[in-house]
């Protein structure tokens, strides 16, 4: 598992945690029942409060992506299927909102965004074909 800090971002080093961890089992590089590092032991690598990795293992148990075992430590939850489902839908808005956004600054019609995303749908078909 990978956590990086970043100093710059504006973002609760807290809130970095959380999302580079949860982005990680969405995506599948962290695996069901995987166990993560030690809340402790991780803060002693990133040289933050123990207090904050806590916040951000607590977010996560909270929301279902880990568990905890008394004394045994934290691990990856089993994928809930819908709960990952609803994380992409929320993702895809979001960059739905983006293309919204940039397709008006740059005056790209409804009709233009539908072409692009044909051709990304069919990229990524004879991606996966190959």
């Amino acid at each position: 598992m990978t956590v990086i800090i970043d100093n710059k971002s504006g973002a609760p080093i807290y809130d970095q945690i959380y999302s580079q961890i949860k982005n990680q089992i969405i995506s599948g590089a962290l695996k069901e029942n995987e166990m993560l590092p030690s809340i402790r032991g991780l803060a002693k690598d990133l040289k933050i409060s123990f207090v904050t990795t806590k916040r951000a293992y607590d977010e996560l148990e909270r929301e279902g992506f880990i568990y905890t075992i008394q004394a045994k430590g934290c691990y990856v939850a089993p994928k809930n299927v819908e709960l990952l489902r609803e994380e992409n839908l929320k993702r895809i808005e979001g960059h739905i909102e983006e293309i919204v956004r940039l397709s008006a600054a740059c005056n790209l019609a409804k009709s233009d965004i539908k072409e692009m995303l044909d051709f990304a749908f069919e990229a990524e078909k004879e991606e996966n074909q190959a």
